[in-house]
């Protein structure tokens, strides 16, 4: 495929980062966002046009211990989800990540609750190694995780694009996914969709 998102045209130091598209995050799953498998088609065009470029493509999961901090059990909101080795923090059979894809796990502590793909784990220092300067950044959920992870990739000085055709939101609150892109525009990230998709 020849598109680029939004006639942007890639070049070395950018980067593509999934965030979390796993089985319990997909329809069925134990915390089940909302229409969440209409971004794996979609991100699998990416992966394909970053592939064809020889860029780096990373994904984030969580990976939760079973007394994990997030889970209502243990005083978090969230319902038990994404244990570290389980099928539902596996990542989605349709996902086609690469096999040097770079995978990053977080929330691994029980005390940690790590929305973001950077916190508590090497994901900048990687980058700034392979000399990144720009993220491209989609996946589940854009109200939560991704988020977090645009907010702080623009913290650690990278360029960031949200991947809003590639992305889908929890919406706990009505309109929690459209708040969440403004703020990451409101940062200084844009929104891009690929153009002209199969």
């Amino acid at each position: 495929m020849n598109a680029a998102p939004q006639n942007l045209r890639l070049h070395p130091g950018d980067a593509l980062i999934i965030v979390d598209v796993q089985n319990d995050f997909l329809p069925g799953g134990a915390l089940a966002v909302p229409r969440g498998d209409e971004v794996i088609p979609v991100l699998n065009e990416y992966i394909s046009i970053f592939k064809d470029h020889n860029l780096p493509i990373i994904a984030t999961r969580d990976w939760h211990p079973p007394n994990h901090c997030s889970f209502t059990e243990h005083g978090g909101i969230w319902p038990t989800h994404c244990i570290a080795e389980s099928h539902g923090a596996a990542f989605a059979s349709g996902l086609e990540l690469p096999r040097d894809a770079l995978l990053i796990s977080k929330g691994t502590a029980f005390r940690s609750e790590a929305y973001s793909g950077f916190e508590q784990t090497h994901l900048a220092d990687m980058l700034k190694e392979m000399k990144v300067c720009r993220v491209f950044v989609g996946g589940l959920a854009t109200d939560y995780c991704v988020l977090n992870t645009v907010k702080d990739a623009l913290q650690h000085s990278f360029e960031a694009y949200f991947l809003a055709d590639a992305s889908r939101a929890v919406d706990v609150n009505t309109g929690d996914g459209e708040n969440a892109e403004r703020e990451m525009n409101a940062l200084g990230a844009q929104s891009v969709e690929l153009i002209d998709p199969k």
